[in-house]
């Protein structure tokens, strides 16, 4: 064995393996090390860490604005709107209809008696505010209700107005109408943040006259 096989090498930043003999025992030595430290770092975090669920959901659905997170899911809306559109009226302060004083009826195909005919016309909702949509009493079996593709038309429905990305729509508009028996002027009752209200739709016929039930 020559006499320098023992000499003392300059020491190396531990990234770079030594050349030498000895090579192979630095990066395992140092790769260890590292291990230990990446569990002892992801011990730190609990299983159940917020951090984890800071990402948004990737279906671009808007988020819902109950603050107890238990409110109904959020209704499918069509267009953002700064102020309900020309042609439409007022119910309360956060539903807006049509002003029209007769909405064309058509056959809808649906085996619902009370959904024979069926007047298609959007409804505006203010952003951030959930209504509640109902035929008045004695018309459950006369006419139906849906918005925003809620499934089957029924005699009351929810349209949950969340606030759009960025919240800076006031206004949300929903895709839908009434179905009903035969034509009619129909009454609704509209209810949101606490407020009741009765608005009366022309449904193939005017409503320039009482509708009995």
């Amino acid at each position: 064995m020559s006499a320098n096989a023992g000499a003392t090498r300059p020491p190396r930043a531990p990234a770079l393996p030594d050349p030498g003999p000895g090579s192979r025992t630095r990066p395992v030595a140092w790769w260890g090390f590292l291990s230990l430290v990446v569990a002892a770092l992801a011990a730190c975090t609990p299983a159940g860490d917020s951090r984890r669920h800071a990402t948004p959901p990737a279906t671009g659905a808007a988020p819902s604005t109950d603050a107890s997170g238990g409110g109904p899911p959020c209704t499918t809306s069509v267009d953002t709107l700064p102020a309900p559109p020309a042609g439409y009226r007022l119910v309360g302060e956060d539903v807006a209809v049509p002003t029209a004083p007769v909405m064309s009826a058509e056959d809808s195909g649906e085996a619902d008696p009370a959904a024979r005919l069926f007047a298609k016309w959007g409804l505006v909702v203010r952003a951030g505010t959930v209504a509640d949509l109902r035929v008045a009493p004695g018309w459950q079996d006369k006419a139906r209700l849906g918005w925003g593709g809620t499934g089957t038309p029924a005699a009351t429905v929810t349209v949950h107005a969340c606030l759009p990305e960025g919240g800076q729509a006031q206004w949300l508009a929903f895709v839908g109408g009434t179905w009903v028996a035969q034509v009619a002027c129909v009454p609704l009752i509209v209810t949101s943040n606490g407020q009741t209200d009765r608005v009366d739709v022309g449904i193939g016929v005017p409503c320039d006259k009482t509708t009995a039930p």
